[in-house]
C-alpha cells in the first residue's frame, strides 16, 4: 500500500468513528422460530433498562396473544401506532416519525422483516429501524434465521417453504450486537404443545408440518452458525491484528437463467459475508444474449437477480464480450478479485467430453494466478 493511499485509509477510518458515534446503536435478537423467547427477551431488557433509569420506549410488539408476553408489557411505555385504511380496514403500523419525536434513547422494535402497510414511507420495516438508527435512537430489535436474504435457498429446502418476507443480509452487518436465542427441539416442541407458542387449534398442524425436530435442528444450526460469523466478523473489524492478510474479493459470475444465477448470488453472498470481505456479481452479456434476442421474462428476471445481488451487498458488473472466460479473467485481474464463483454447467456427459467448456478455458487463464475458482452445485 502506498503512502498515499494508507492516508486516504486513515481519513476514511476517522469520518467512519464521526458517523458511528452520531448513529443509534444497534442489537438484534435472533433465533431460530416462532416461540424461541425473541420477544420475550427483548421485554425483559426493557425493564431491566427502566430500572436502570434508561428512557426506554415499545415502538412495535406482536405478542401473538401469548400470556407470558402480554404480561411483560405492563409497566413498559409504548408509542401509540399508526392506524392506517386499507382495503376497508383499518390496520396498525409502527409510527416512525412520533418515535423520532419523542426520541427514546432505546426503542424495542419487533418483527425486523415484517412488510409495511402500501403507501408507508418505507416498503419493509428494517428499513424503518435504519431511519431510526440514522437520528440517534438505539434500537433492540429480533428476527427469525429464515428471514435472511442470503440462507432463502437452504432455508426452503429445509422446510419446503419460500419465506416472502426477507431482510438483507447488509442490515446484519449493520448490528453492534447479534444474540442468539437458543433452545432445543425438545424444548420448542413442548412449549408448543402447551399452547405458549400458537393457538391450540393450531397446534397438530404445526407438528405436522414445521414443528418437527429434525427441521427444528438444521435451522437452529444456521442460526448458531450465523451469530458465530457475526461474532468472528466484529473481532476482525474491531481487533487489531499485527499480521495483515491480502483482503478478500469474491467475483460472483452469472448467466441469464433465474435460478442458477439466484443460487449463486446466495452462496457468494453468504461467502463473502463470512469472510466479512467485498464482492461483486458480473453479468456477461455474449452476442446470443443481446436484448434483442432473450425474452422479455428473462431479461425481468436477471434486473430482479441484480437487485438481489445490490441488496445484499454486491457490485454489479455487466460487459458484453463474446469470450467469457476472458471477460471473467481479465475483470477478476481489474477488479483484484481473490475468488471466482460459477454455477455448475448444466452440459449432458458427452457434450461436456466434446467441448472445450468455459470451466476449462477459465482453469487454463488462472494457471498461475493467486486466484481460487468455486464452482457451486
Amino acid at each position: 500500500m502506498s503512502e498515499q493511499e494508507e492516508k486516504e485509509k486513515n481519513v476514511e477510518y476517522f469520518l467512519d468513528l464521526i458517523k458511528r458515534s452520531k448513529r443509534g446503536k444497534f442489537k438484534i435478537y435472533i433465533g431460530m422460530s416462532a416461540g424461541v423467547g425473541k420477544t420475550f427477551r427483548m421485554l425483559q431488557e426493557a425493564h431491566n433498562l427502566l430500572k436502570n433509569k434508561i428512557n426506554v420506549q415499545v415502538g412495535f410488539i406482536e405478542t401473538h396473544n401469548r400470556l407470558e408476553t402480554k404480561a411483560l408489557l405492563e409497566g413498559l411505555p409504548m408509542i401509540p401506532r399508526r392506524k392506517v385504511f386499507y382495503k376497508g380496514k383499518e390496520l396498525e403500523e409502527m409510527d416512525v416519525q412520533a418515535i423520532i419525536n419523542a426520541h427514546p434513547e432505546v426503542v424495542i422494535v419487533d418483527e425486523l422483516a415484517h412488510t409495511n402497510i402500501p403507501g408507508s414511507k418505507n416498503g419493509k420495516r428494517w428499513q424503518d429501524v435504519v431511519e431510526l438508527l440514522e437520528n440517534g435512537i438505539n434500537v433492540i430489535s429480533a428476527l427469525n434465521i429464515q428471514h435472511i436474504e442470503s440462507l432463502n435457498g437452504e432455508i426452503q429446502k429445509i422446510t419446503g417453504i419460500e419465506v416472502q418476507e426477507r431482510v438483507p443480509d447488509n442490515v446484519l452487518k449493520m448490528a453492534n450486537e447479534v444474540v442468539n436465542i437458543d433452545l432445543t427441539a425438545d424444548e420448542l416442541i413442548n412449549r408448543l404443545k402447551e399452547g405458549k407458542i400458537y393457538d391450540v387449534t393450531k397446534i397438530e398442524t404445526a407438528l405436522k408440518n414445521f414443528f418437527q425436530s429434525e427441521k427444528i435442528l438444521q435451522l437452529r444450526e444456521l442460526a448458531l452458525k450465523e451469530v458465530a460469523s457475526q461474532v468472528e466478523r466484529k473481532i476482525e473489524s474491531e481487533v487489531q491484528s499485527p499480521s495483515k492478510l491480502r483482503p478478500e474479493m469474491f467475483l460472483a459470475c452469472i448467466s441469464s437463467t433465474e435460478t442458477s444465477a439466484k443460487k449463486v448470488i446466495r452462496k457468494t453472498a453468504r461467502l463473502a459475508s463470512y469472510y466479512n470481505s467485498k464482492w461483486k456479481v458480473l453479468h456477461i452479456v455474449t452476442p446470443r444474449e443481446d436484448n434483442n434476442k432473450i425474452s422479455l421474462s428473462k431479461q425481468r428476471h436477471l434486473i430482479n437477480n441484480f437487485k438481489l445481488a445490490t441488496e445484499l451487498g454486491a457490485e454489479v458488473i455487466q460487459i458484453k464480450n463474446n469470450n467469457i472466460a476472458k471477460a471473467i479473467f481479465d475483470t477478476a485481474m481489474e477488479k483484484k478479485v481473490t475468488t471466482i464463483c460459477i454455477g455448475k454447467p448444466q452440459f449432458s456427459l458427452l457434450k461436456s467430453i466434446l467441448s472445450n467448456t468455459i470451466i476449462d478455458q477459465l482453469l487454463i487463464k488462472l494457471t498461475g494466478s493467486d486466484i481460487d475458482l468455486i464452482i457451486i452445485s
